[in-house]
């Protein structure tokens, strides 16, 4: 498929908007997943472009980035299948098949080994730079009560006990899937 080259700065601003609604972080290790995201840094750090994206300690997608760290984010441009979201953001690569039950399509990446996906086009190719596990005891109160509560299991989709690790991507290609 067909890919055009972007600077990432001219779309960042899609980028910062779609992140609160859903993007889609895709890895691949013991095979490709992608997960929903609605947390992300976007900028220069190290004198690089990078993504920060979160992911819960208890997350299938946390295994899969500490066995290949590299990671692809999907951003939609225009309407989408809002059934991607409610696959990927509520159920569990441990138990299924994202891809096949979303209906997406994956596409050979350029520069790393996880691929990019056609139904979300704009496309970010990251390596992992940096990553660290959150100290809860660190955050504001009312954060860590609303978005971290003790007497939820790890598993649970949506807020949980577990903290994030922070996983620094740095972009090494960006492009949209013609």
């Amino acid at each position: 498929m067909p890919k055009r080259k972007i600077e990432i700065s001219d779309y960042a601003n899609e980028i910062i908007k779609a992140l609160p609604k859903g993007v889609l972080l895709t890895s691949k290790a013991d095979k490709v997943n992608s997960m929903v995201i609605g947390w992300g840094t976007l900028g220069i750090n190290w004198s690089r472009p990078v993504i920060a994206v979160y992911v819960r300690e208890g997350r299938y997608t946390k295994g899969q980035l500490d066995k290949n760290p590299e990671f692809t984010v999907n951003v939609p441009i225009g309407e989408y299948d809002k059934r991607i979201i409610g696959v990927c953001g509520g159920k569990s690569g441990r138990d299924i098949d994202k891809i096949k039950e979303a209906g997406l399509t994956i596409v050979d990446p350029e520069e790393i080994s996880v691929p990019a996906i056609k139904e979300f086009p704009l496309t970010l190719e990251c390596r992992v730079m940096y990553a660290q596990k959150q100290d809860l005891s660190l955050l504001d109160e009312e954060i860590n009560s609303t978005l971290y509560p003790q007497n939820i299991d790890g598993t649970a989709v949506g807020a949980n006990r577990d903290p994030h690790t922070t996983y620094y991507g740095e972009i090494v290609s960006a492009y949209i899937i013609e």
